[in-house]
């Protein structure tokens, strides 16, 4: 009689962690369609996506080390690939004649991407958000020296600064260089991303990893 091997378990924080990351690997290229303005600053809404995502790297690899972090990281391609696969699928299906033209129209502008904007995306993911991840941990000092909250929040501000404002050089540069100027769209939303992440990433790391330690039902001290 073949014996079966016990189940695997996994830290609820992590699995929680890591189905919210795969949704805002997704999420992340429709929201960029509509821009708001923030103060003086016009941010795509994508970028609130993107800032989940570094808030749940930064707080798995608090939590759970570096090396599961940027095992997330590499298998938040798999639903990036995957939804990007689907919607050149649903593309390519003829439409329904009861469809109406001006629903089309929008379906087919929202998802219909160039190649350039499908290639710079996942290239720009890949490599900020491991840059976040080592950057996050190189901070955190040797043998995993911690110095309080307020030394968490400032790693997460700056590891989500640089990294995001790599994201933008490389997103805008690899989608739009050669089409038109893009040196003011490069400024302007490294700007907006590098305000954005000192002004709410800190803050919701630490609240990530709160919730990571009461779902997985402890309160030790790992982020002081």
């Amino acid at each position: 009689m073949e014996r079966t091997r016990p189940a695997e378990s996994i830290p609820r924080s992590l699995f929680v962690f890591a189905m919210l990351y795969g949704g805002m690997t997704v999420i992340a290229g429709v929201l960029a369609y509509k821009q708001f303005a923030l103060g003086p600053l016009i941010v795509e809404s994508g970028i609130l996506a993107f800032l989940l995502l570094v808030v749940l790297s930064s707080a798995v690899s608090q939590m759970h080390g570096k090396v599961l972090a940027d095992r997330m990281v590499l298998w938040g391609f798999l639903p990036l690939a995957a939804s990007i696969a689907l919607v050149g699928l649903v593309l390519a299906l003829p439409a329904s004649p009861d469809m109406p033209g001006e629903n089309l129209a929008a379906f087919n502008q929202v998802h219909g991407q160039t190649p350039r904007i499908m290639a710079a995306g996942p290239v720009a993911y890949g490599i900020s958000l491991l840059l976040n991840v080592w950057i996050f941990d190189k901070l955190r000092g040797r043998g995993g020296a911690t110095g309080g909250s307020f030394k968490l929040m400032a790693r997460g501000a700056v590891a989500s600064a640089i990294s995001q404002a790599l994201d933008t050089v490389i997103f805008i540069t690899l989608a739009f260089y050669g089409e038109f100027p893009i040196g003011g769209l490069l400024v302007g939303q490294a700007i907006a991303k590098i305000v954005l992440s000192f002004m709410l990433v800190p803050f919701l790391i630490v609240a990530a990893i709160a919730v990571g330690r009461k779902l997985d039902g402890h309160t030790r001290n790992g982020a002081a």
